[in-house]
């Protein structure tokens, strides 16, 4: 039953942290990133949540005021460009990785150039997220051309010396900083000095969340189930629900 998979959390609630990804498992995946939405209902029990629990955080890979932005919560905190950021609860301001964002000018740089006629015809969408610029082709009117010219970009990238990576549908050019959602979990559990963690996430960014959850004493995984997920998410879940809306039982049972 979920009550009893969710026990290590809700019995001592103060010591247990909720992190949690936010499109496609609080908001659902939709054509464009700009039209997501956090269904009302779900942001009034994460505010619910943040009152019961020692630490709830969105860990996102957009933006961190971005998210906050979507979710439309001020009293949790909200991790980042996959753990570059953080804007904990109150802040104007998230704070930014050093090393990260003095590669913010270079990547930003790199994609004005390359957001030319080509990329226009294919439809394809750029997304400024601070040190990290991301290109969507999802819905455009041919994304196997989009993918094709995305990943010639993405060859132009890694050899400028800049990272890549590849999600549903969006090609993110990085810097070269090794971050993740597994240590932005990490630092949220050493400030809050937690004991137990969930997370839940559908995408391959959030296994390394799933990673970080080995070092507590207690943890649950929850994997967001979607056509276009990675099994992995599924594989390795302590507990599993389909979407968005299956998630939403999660939080009413927390």
């Amino acid at each position: 039953m979920l009550a009893d998979v969710l026990k290590p959390l809700t019995e001592e609630p103060k010591r247990a942290g909720i992190f949690l990804d936010v499109d496609g498992t609080l908001a659902p995946i939709v054509g464009r990133a700009e039209d997501a939405k956090v269904p009302e209902e779900t942001s009034r029990a994460l505010g619910a949540l943040a009152r019961r629990y020692g630490c709830v955080a969105c860990v996102s890979g957009r933006a961190a005021t971005e998210a906050r932005r979507l979710v439309g919560v001020g009293g949790i905190a909200y991790a980042g460009s996959h753990g570059a950021e953080l804007l904990e609860p109150g802040d104007s301001k998230a704070t930014v990785l050093p090393a990260f964002a003095d590669w913010a000018p270079r990547v930003q740089e790199f994609v004005r150039a390359r957001d030319e006629r080509d990329l226009r015809l294919l439809r394809v969408r750029i997304e400024d997220k601070g040190p990290i610029s991301a290109l969507h082709w999802r819905g455009v009117p041919d994304e196997d051309a989009a993918r094709t010219r995305l990943e010639g970009v993405a060859q132009e990238a890694e050899a400028e010396g800049l990272w890549t990576h590849w999600g549903r549908k969006v090609l993110e050019i990085r810097p070269p900083v090794e971050v993740n959602k597994g240590q932005a979990v990490t630092e949220l559990v050493r400030r809050h000095d937690l004991q137990a963690a969930l997370f839940a996430g559908d995408d391959a960014t959030d296994l390394d969340a799933f990673d970080a959850l080995d070092a507590l004493p207690a943890a649950v995984r929850v994997g967001v189930r979607s056509s276009e997920g990675p099994a992995a998410i599924v594989e390795r879940a302590d507990l599993v629900v389909d979407g968005p809306e299956g998630f939403a039982a999660v939080l009413e049972a927390l």
